[in-house]
């Protein structure tokens, strides 16, 4: 099911644009919350006085808005730049690294100037060539449940299919990927599972599908050809780690057995938080029981300058050798891209 939010805001100049025209008609008639914002991105208008009320009304928001920075940031090491067609998630997952970084009441937010955004994709790709150009389409967000209201994922695809010199990617939580089932790829386009052990989806990733049909979606996905990964994260350390990710391993061996020749990515990543984290994953759910005690971590400074909290080296030494040898057997032509 796509998302249904609470409420929809649409900034004004959106409404310029043929595809944020057809939103206004297609929910204005609804009985949700609807407004104007009155300037560009400053979103006043959602509710909450606690942490917990402000995030979950921020989750059910969807504002419909116009990027108007197509300076696209860098992706690396995953890709060469973000390709911003959508920012924000409508998961609920317990340890998001969004959490840090999309404020207090994280909205989603749809771009309607799709077209200008793909020009620029374009320019970049020009400047590399004869150099592929690598963009990467969830970086910030999730763009699969908004998809039924926009259509720029298919958009997306279709265009990147005609261009020897630019591939796209992006990775999903969910499973409503019937409508890009039909789209011209080319195998430009590689589409990336986000999945986990069934307890850890239970308890932490709430709002999101469970992960036999996150693999059934994965198994249509292969079927219509694209190139296919996922991403096993983050990996918990937990009483019975090894047993519960066996079980991710086997449901993935029973739904993909007629791909088990595939060249499927597999990027693995472990568990690992930072202090700010924390602070606001506590405040946003108090009653959470995720491992993040200091003391039995190791505090590791990362790329971009800040400290987080890792498993030690034993620990990740023996959860990549885990992975790498089970992948392989069930796969043996997969590409571990890491684990980390």
């Amino acid at each position: 099911m796509p998302f249904e939010p609470k409420r929809i805001l649409f900034e004004q100049d959106a409404l310029k644009y043929p595809l944020g025209k057809e939103l206004f008609d297609k929910f204005k008639t609804q009985q949700l919350e609807f407004g104007i914002l009155k300037s560009h991105n400053r979103v006043t208008e959602i509710p909450g006085k606690t942490p917990s009320q402000a995030y979950y009304e921020g989750k059910n928001t969807m504002v419909v808005g116009v990027k108007k920075t197509l300076k696209f940031e860098s992706c690396k090491p995953s890709a060469h730049y973000q390709l911003p067609l959508v920012t924000g998630c409508t998961g609920m997952c317990t340890y998001c690294y969004l959490n840090t970084q999309l404020g207090k009441k994280p909205y989603v937010r749809v771009y309607v100037n799709v077209d200008e955004i793909l020009n620029k994709a374009m320019e970049y790709t020009k400047e590399r060539e004869p150099e592929i150009t690598f963009f990467e389409g969830a970086a910030t967000s999730d763009p699969i449940p908004v998809e039924p209201y926009t259509g720029s994922l298919k958009k997306t695809i279709e265009l990147f299919s005609n261009h020897a010199y630019a591939r796209f990617r992006f990775v999903t939580k969910f499973t409503d990927v019937d409508g890009i089932l039909d789209a011209k790829h080319n195998g430009h386009t590689t589409v990336r599972f986000s999945i986990n052990a069934a307890e850890v989806i239970r308890k932490y990733e709430h709002k999101t599908p469970r992960l036999d049909e996150r693999v059934e979606a994965a198994r249509k996905i292969a079927d219509s050809g694209y190139p296919l990964g996922f991403i096993i994260a983050p990996v918990i350390l937990q009483a019975g780690w090894k047993e519960q990710y066996a079980d991710v391993l086997e449901e993935l061996k029973n739904k993909l057995k007629e791909h088990k020749n595939d060249k499927i990515h597999f990027e693995v990543i472990s568990h690992r938080f930072t202090k700010r984290a924390k602070e606001n994953i506590n405040s946003i759910f108090p009653e959470n029981d995720l491992p993040m005690d200091e003391e039995k971590r190791k505090f590791k400074y990362g790329q971009f300058g800040y400290g987080k909290y890792v498993y030690d080296k034993e620990e990740l030494s023996d959860m990549e050798d885990f992975f790498r040898n089970r992948l392989k057997d069930i796969f043996p032509e997969c590409e571990i891209d890491y684990v980390i």
